[in-house]
Formats: C-alpha cells, structure tokens, sequence
C-alpha cells in the first residue's frame, strides 16, 4: 500500500472514528448501553427502546446501524422469529461504556466533543483569527457536564483515597484546626465532602461564578465549619487571607485562568509557612513533540482548543490550555515561590497528576 494509500485509508477510520463518539455520546446519555448490558437476552429496536425508557423505536434502530456497523454492539439473526435482527452488547465492553466501569467507563467522555462543538464552534473557528478567546458565558452546558463527571469523581475517590495518599492529611483534618480552601471550587461538592468528613477543621470553597456558589451554599447549609466565597482568584493576596490556610487544593483549575502566574503567588501568599498546596492537573508534558504518543493527545489537544486555551485567552490572557504540561506547572510553582515540589500519580485516576507543593520558611530555598 501506497503512502497516499494509508493516508487515505487512515482518514476513512477518522470519519468513522468521529461518528461512533457522536453516537457512543448519544447511546450513554440516552441510557441505551445500560439497557443492553443489563438485558438477559439479545433485544429487538422496539425491546431496547422501551427497556431504555420508552424511546421512539425508529430512531433506535438508526443508532444500532451506528453501533453495529462500528463494532460496538453485535446483531444476531434469531430464527425463531423469522430471522428477525436482535442486538446485544458483549459484557465485556459494558465495562468501557457503562456506569457499572466506574473509571474504566470511557463513554461518558464521547459526549464531551459533542457538547463543545454545539456550545462554541464558530466562535473557536473565528479565534483563529481573533485570538480573543471566549468568555465561560458561551458553555453553560460544557460547565454542567464537566461538573458531573468531577463529581462523580469526587464521591468516588476524595476522601476515599486522594486525601489518605497525602502522607498525615487524613490524621491532621480529623484532629481539627487546620484551615482548608479548594480554589475553583465550583458548585463546591469536593470542599463539602471534606467539610462533612472532617467536622474539626474550618473549609472555604471560592469561585469566581455567583451561581456556582449560590447553589454550593443552598448544599451546604447545614455545615457550620463550611464557607463559599464569591473571589476573582487573581485578588487573593488583596484580602485578609494572607498566611491564613494550613491546606490549598485546585481541581484541574490553574491551566483554565487568565492570569495562572498572580493565582498562583496569591496561593503562596494565603498559606501558612509549611503549608500544603496540592494543585490536580492533566497527565502530560510541555512540548507537543513530547505528547506525540500521549494515548489521549488528539482528544485532550481538542478540549484545550476548545474550551481551556479559549476561556484563558480572555482580556489577554496567557492561554495556558489544558496541556501545559509538568515541566512548565512545576517551573510555574517555583516561580510563586513555592518548594518541596512533588510530582505524584493520583491512585485511580490516569489523566492527572498531583503537584504537591510547600510554603517554605523564609530561610528555606526553593526546590
């Protein structure tokens, strides 16, 4: 086979490739997958629509010609019942498109490039000539989902085995009086888990999104130790926060701000000498040569595109973009002043990284 051969077929199973996400997406969200993979028996499109919650039949059995023709879901011919088609979905591959894969569950991704592509594509093509970046404004669904799976993430693993991983965390925030701030909290799921664990230490979730932190508060108004706060994270060093926390955790954030350099010294300057700051980013490297054999770097490079480079570009921003790499997070905590500098795999989780990061003393160099 020909050079322009393999190109040519290699572009074929991209075609092919960017269906089946759209319609793997499509599948996950309308609980077609978790209707297969819990059936006892292969099932006809009138079966599956209704075990799927009464889904209209037809469009169904055009969304198995996707799935069948993809390799995703098999079809049988049932003789008893006149040759009649029936589909069902190998167990195995439940493990990848189901609920029940927990982190192994890869379909829930296929409707990330979905929801961006209706949310800013035209405003992503005419960046290209701008470069003036896009306002959160324009991805209030894209905000939903990522919130989902961040929860989802967070009940499944925070207190379970993130914090136990931070050698004595777990011991100092049962014992109480250790101050706690998750920057860039959201709508604040990951600072109320910790606030209903640890009821003897003090947590402070801030965010620069009013309704986030309206709906994080309406969760939390039963914790007393548990506060939000409205705060563009480049104005923390202008308030009464300096040297006041024992513990700062940033859940994939620091790549998404227009100004990751000053957020990252107000970081610094919030801790108390000693103190902790973990910052979770995505797994990769800074140059794009080094993230040539990433397994996700077609996917991760397009979400940045989209989303992460677009919305750090706004007012001039630097434009980190999700896949800023190690080596540029970890020159970036040096920077702010940060020592003690660890780059440690997070149990369970193959997309990020934890920085784990000290506020030195004075006379304490910088790692």
């Amino acid at each position: 086979m020909s050079e322009e051969e393999e190109f040519a077929s290699r572009m074929v199973a991209i075609l092919n490739g960017g269906a089946l996400n759209v319609a793997i997406g499509l599948g996950y969200k309308s609980g077609l997958f978790e209707a297969l993979d819990t059936a006892d028996k292969p099932l006809t499109p009138v079966e599956l629509a209704d075990q799927a919650g009464n889904l209209n039949a037809r469009v169904v059995r055009e969304w198995l010609g996707v799935v069948v023709s993809g390799d995703i879901v098999e079809v049988v011919e049932s003789e008893e019942h006149g040759g009649e088609e029936r589909f069902h979905l190998p167990k195995h591959r439940g493990t990848f498109l189901c609920q029940r894969g927990g982190n192994n569950n890869l379909a829930s991704y296929c409707q990330e490039i979905p929801i961006l592509t209706s949310c800013v594509y035209n405003e992503v093509s005419d960046s290209f000539q701008t470069g003036a970046g896009i306002p959160y404004s324009k991805y209030p669904p894209f905000q939903e989902f990522m919130n989902q799976l961040a929860d989802q993430k967070h009940m499944n693993s925070l207190v379970q085995t993130f914090l136990p991983s931070i050698d004595g965390m777990v011991d100092r925030l049962k014992a109480g009086n250790m101050r706690v701030m998750d920057l860039g909290c959201g709508q604040g799921l990951a600072i109320t888990l910790m606030a209903r664990e640890f009821p003897n230490s003090t947590f402070v979730g801030i965010d620069l999104d009013d309704g986030a932190i309206a709906k994080a508060k309406e969760a939390s108004t039963d914790l007393s130790n548990l506060s939000f706060e409205v705060l563009d994270a480049t104005l923390i060093h202008e308030h009464e926060l300096a040297a006041t926390f024992d513990y700062v955790i940033a859940f994939d954030a620091i790549h998404d701000l227009c100004q990751p350099e000053q957020v990252l010294r107000g970081i610094h300057d919030a801790l108390k000498p000693g103190a902790i700051f973990s910052m979770i980013d995505i797994k990769a490297d800074s140059c794009i040569h080094q993230n040539k054999d990433h397994p996700m770097g077609p996917m991760l490079y397009t979400v940045s595109l989209m989303h992460c480079m677009q919305v750090a570009m706004v007012d001039n921003g630097r434009g980190l973009g999700m896949m800023w790499g190690r080596q540029k997070a970890i020159a970036m905590l040096q920077e702010a002043g940060f020592v003690s500098i660890q780059e440690l795999d997070i149990p369970n989780d193959g997309f990020n990284l934890h920085f784990m990061a000290e506020k030195g003393s004075d006379n304490k160099e910088v790692a």
